[in-house]
């Protein structure tokens, strides 16, 4: 089973939510952090170092003996990263995307590809939660290479939570893809209404089922809730806004933890969730 958490903005409660659904899971639960750029899970659930590896991509070099600029490479890269001036080659490995298809089609063999890191996947275990983290190095423009690494570390047969990263780019569809369920994570505010319709118009796309869960509950309005209704999209919980959540939170704390009062909220929503893919057999 693979339960996907996302947004489609920042500062919803995405984090907040994985980690306290992964305290209640009852059972051995991976945990993949996959906003690279800013992950944060290891914070509430410190533990020891299993293991660390390097990850990078493939960036091609231009042999300038060998090329004689036809530009078959620079057609074929849908991201720009190779342009061809005069009678060579020229390569941007800011725009590279690692995928291989210049070096496979140049017809005087004259690129190969040399690692390029980009970032490491850590691997922790904190109890029955193992936390698989990707860190995205300072300066790299792309993080969706080191989703897809974290997410190979997929053990089958285990459950997994996925905290995916904000918004409805390419980062959040290589961190959702395939996943058997998305919890949406918004607030009732305005903001939060705008970019769910966003998150929800992707994940209609990506024809991945969802529900909603509305964090923050008291500083808004009903317009959200209107919405989900409209849409006919499940809501599957509501956390209210608690200056204690807030305050467990900038100490690194589990809410069930914290505040047990709050737990139920959580396995009330690890049932629903259980309930909802239980039809699919996942």
């Amino acid at each position: 089973m693979i339960l996907a958490i996302a947004s489609g903005k920042g500062g919803t409660g995405k984090t907040t939510l994985a980690v306290n659904l992964a305290s209640v899971w009852g059972a051995p639960v991976q945990l993949l952090d996959c906003d690279v750029e800013e992950p944060n899970a290891h914070l509430f659930l410190p533990g020891r170092t299993l293991r660390e590896e390097v990850c990078a991509i493939p960036i091609p070099q231009v042999d300038a003996a060998l090329c004689d600029g036809c530009g078959a490479c620079s057609r074929l890269c849908a991201f720009h990263a190779i342009a061809v001036a005069g009678a060579t080659a020229l390569v941007f490995p800011e725009l590279c995307h690692g995928c291989g298809g210049c070096a496979m089609i140049c017809p005087r063999h004259a690129l190969r590809e040399m690692p390029h890191r980009i970032g490491v996947v850590a691997t922790c275990q904190a109890g029955p939660i193992t936390l698989v983290q990707g860190k995205l190095d300072i300066g790299v423009p792309t993080a969706t290479p080191l989703i897809r690494a974290v997410r190979r570390q997929l053990r089958p047969g285990m459950a997994a939570i996925l905290d995916a990263p904000p918004g409805a780019s390419c980062p959040v569809v290589a961190a959702v893809r395939g996943a058997d369920l998305v919890l949406l994570v918004t607030e009732p505010t305005p903001f939060g209404l705008h970019d769910l319709t966003l998150a929800v118009e992707m994940l209609r796309q990506l024809a991945t089922p969802f529900g909603v869960v509305i964090n923050r509950i008291g500083i808004g309005d009903d317009r959200v809730h209107a919405f989900c209704d409209r849409e006919e999209i499940p809501l599957l919980a509501e956390i209210p806004d608690d200056r204690a959540i807030a305050e467990a939170y900038c100490r690194g704390d589990l809410i069930v933890e914290a505040l047990p009062r709050y737990r139920s909220l959580f396995e009330d929503l690890r049932d629903k969730v259980a309930e909802i893919l239980k039809p699919a057999g996942v």
